[in-house]
């Protein structure tokens, strides 16, 4: 991590107790599209470590929420707050019970300042210290307003914000072209698999398993360590597999639940939630198995990296989408998935695919390796000015 100085610290420094310097705001609406708003803001909605409120939700689709936002006010994650969710709002709207909305209370606080000292390391291990639940774990006002940290006088806060602000625009350019890559990379696949006139084929005929992991989840099945890891939808992404949050089932509940035990070489696919998400399971030197995912194994005739970018991609989705059932969640069943069209290029066509699709990922991974150093930077500015 970059070396950052420590600023000089003066008379004027203070130690505050967050809940001295912060409000919880506690508006409310009973009927948010009659009051005018039309957007909802889901803890779903908002991206771990990102600012800015990207994504939301449409009220006209129907949802419960009740807690107003305005723009300028501070969006906290008080479930599971080692997710790191917090967002400035730049529009009215409602928002989850699961979020907290923060503003500053006096003038004693620049506004523009509290996101970023909500994003401090001091603050989330107080806000993680006191969360209660054990599946899912939620902080409260009370024990979040008696975080301490620095505050320094207004002249100072200006100076500080002018290069957290520096910091935060570096890291958004990155994420701009970041997002603006992966736009060019969807094109590509569009293109590639519409301008080559390459037979289809049914996903049964090709695939030489294609089950469900295990739905049943008792309590029992379930172990700390010392198991055998399980991946479950968060853990699948398009086109990658994130071990965060993995958890792991008893050797026992494995040996039980063979049929949907990984190898290398696998596509799983999230069915619920987040229909469609694929990723190729990577060489492992352990057991592996599935909850409530498509697990399938292609045969011979299909690669699993062409399977699964086919499934990621528009052409992909769009079959995925005439098949999503139901409302409250959505879900994708196995026997649909079995009927899907795959365009089945020549292996060596798919061989050529997965390369030049490779040289995708590789430039997006430099960009994330920049914007990793960049992050790493703001956050120590940010930890140097504003610490307990």
């Amino acid at each position: 991590m970059p070396e950052v100085k420590s600023p000089k610290r003066t008379a004027g420094w203070t130690k505050v107790a967050f809940g001295d310097v912060v409000r919880l705001c506690t508006e409310r609406s009973s009927d948010p599209e009659a009051d005018g708003f039309e957007r909802y803001i889901g803890l779903e909605h908002l991206d771990p470590g990102e600012l800015r409120v990207r994504r939301w939700g449409d009220l006209a689709d129907g949802v419960t929420f009740t807690n107003v936002f305005r723009p300028g006010q501070v969006l906290f994650g008080k479930r599971r707050a080692y997710q790191r969710k917090v967002a400035v709002a730049d529009f009215s709207g409602v928002c989850s019970g699961d979020i907290y909305v923060l503003e500053p209370k006096g003038d004693a606080l620049l506004p523009e300042l509290l996101p970023f000292i909500c994003q401090t390391d001091a603050f989330f291990e107080h806000a993680v210290g006191t969360s209660a639940g054990s599946l899912s774990p939620r902080t409260n006002w009370e024990s979040l307003s008696t975080f301490e940290f620095a505050l320094p006088p207004i002249e100072e806060q200006r100076r500080m914000l002018e290069v957290l602000v520096t910091a935060q625009a570096a890291g958004e350019g990155l994420l701009t072209s970041e997002r603006a890559l992966s736009s060019l990379y969807d094109a590509w696949v569009e293109s590639k698999l519409s301008a080559a006139e390459w037979p289809e084929a049914i996903a049964s005929d090709l695939l030489d398993r294609a089950t469900v992991g295990i739905v049943i989840q008792p309590a029992a099945l379930y172990v700390e360590k010392g198991g055998v890891p399980a991946l479950r939808s968060l853990n699948v992404l398009p086109n990658r597999i994130s071990w965060e949050e993995c958890v792991q089932i008893s050797l026992r509940g494995h040996e039980e639940n063979q049929k949907s035990a990984l190898s290398a070489g696998d596509v799983v696919i999230v069915r619920s939630g987040r229909p469609g998400d694929a990723a190729v399971v990577p060489e492992c030197n352990h057991g592996l198995n599935a909850i409530d995912l498509i697990v399938s194994t292609p045969g011979a005739r299909l690669r699993p990296g062409y399977f699964c970018r086919f499934l990621n991609s528009r052409a992909g989705r769009r079959q995925f989408a005439s098949g999503i059932a139901g409302t409250a969640q959505l879900h994708f069943n196995v026997s649909l998935f079995k009927k899907l069209r795959i365009p089945l290029p020549p292996l060596a066509d798919q061989v050529r695919f997965e390369k030049e699709a490779a040289r995708f990922d590789t430039a997006v991974a430099m960009i994330e390796e920049r914007l990793a150093t960049t992050k790493a930077l703001r956050q120590a500015l940010l930890e140097e000015c504003v610490c307990p």
